[in-house]
């Protein structure tokens, strides 16, 4: 889990107990200030990080050289250096404290993120924590994800209470682990020409992921990722073709959308056989003209689910174990995998309000 140190040193005055009052609700791992005495007031379950002088939880003392980061390491267990990053010598300080220290504040005077996967690489198997200066909530957006790991922590000078939740916010955020069902198809029926999408992500699923489609938003198929070996065309491990443009997809945060309103930008959620999932990105959403299928299934306890994609070979569903299903060779009989969730859906997001879909 990443944490929040909220910087109230350059807060205005009028706004400074405000802030603190956020990061103490919102359950900030620490508030940082130069002011010993404002850090005392903080209840036990924040951290007050102190850089200056004076006596605090954890004390960050800023260092310019390899002698005070000597001193620092055979310190006290909470001592920890701020090193601001304008060069190779101090790029280099940074990661032997990272290495060496409880805590290591890294401040980059350059907006590229490559010296900060240096740090990070550097620092893998410490058992140190690494914090990083973030301008704005974008850039902590960003510094979470560098290297699919991120600094474990995020120190950020809000403009207001506001910010504060909006970072605990983005740090919490994950994504669910699905109890995916077991579905037995019913029926197969080829339809004429209609327009389906396929999902172009900006990510490499592996050969048990997919994404979630389904006509009702009560019911959804797992579509298998084209990283599977296909005749007469190479594999696309970026690529679900997913179904035709009605369709329910599951997002982030519980949310659907059709897959016409999918494009460049939009986040998907990619599942794997076992219901672990992962925000993905989409690159681009292709709609084309193609014949049509429509598998109809039900769940054990007899819920109907149903899903329409292209009609041919090529086009995949996942069942039981990650077996590959090839959607023009299901049999009546034959179980795939799905997702039941039990809200019905406005605009995406679920209510709890009757709705019948047929």
């Amino acid at each position: 889990m990443k944490f929040a140190w909220i910087d109230v040193r350059g807060i205005a005055p009028e706004l400074r107990a405000a802030v603190v009052d956020a990061a103490v609700h919102a359950k900030a791992h620490g508030v940082v200030s130069d002011d010993a005495a404002l850090l005392q007031t903080l209840p036990p379950t924040v951290n007050a990080v102190l850089i200056g002088d004076g006596d605090a939880a954890v004390k960050i003392t800023e260092i310019t050289g390899t002698d005070e980061l000597a001193r620092l390491s055979t310190s006290d267990t909470g001592a920890g250096a701020l090193v601001r990053v304008v060069d190779d010598r101090t790029l280099r300080l940074a990661c032997d404290a990272a290495v060496a220290l409880p805590y290591t504040v890294v401040d980059f005077a350059d907006p590229t993120k490559i010296p900060l996967e240096i740090v990070l690489a550097a620092a893998d198997r410490a058992p140190g924590k690494l914090v990083t200066v973030c301008a704005d909530l974008e850039e902590a957006g960003i510094v979470v994800d560098v290297l699919e790991r991120g600094s474990e922590g995020i120190l950020l000078a809000p403009k207001d209470a506001g910010e504060v939740f909006a970072l605990i916010r983005l740090l919490e955020a994950s994504t669910p682990q699905l109890d995916l069902a077991t579905l037995t198809v019913d029926r197969i029926e080829h339809h004429g020409l209609g327009d389906r999408v396929c999902v172009d992500t900006c990510t490499h699923f592996a050969e048990d992921e997919g994404i979630l489609v389904g006509s009702y938003s009560t019911g959804f198929i797992l579509c298998c990722s084209e990283t599977h070996p296909l005749p007469y065309m190479p594999t696309r491990p970026f690529r679900v073709n997913a179904g035709a443009l009605h369709s329910y997809v599951l997002g982030p945060d519980n949310r659907t959308n059709y897959l016409s309103e999918l494009g460049s930008g939009s986040t998907a959620l990619a599942v794997n056989a076992d219901g672990k999932t992962r925000r993905v990105v989409v690159g681009r959403a292709k709609l084309e003209s193609r014949p049509l299928l429509t598998i109809t299934a039900h769940s054990a306890d007899g819920l109907v689910v149903s899903l329409t994609v292209q009609d041919d070979w090529h086009v995949r569903v996942l069942g039981p174990g990650a077996k590959v299903r090839n959607v023009t060779e299901l049999q009546l009989g034959d179980e795939l995998l799905g997702y039941l969730p039990t809200d019905q859906r406005h605009v995406g997001y679920p209510i709890g309000e009757f709705c019948r879909e047929s």
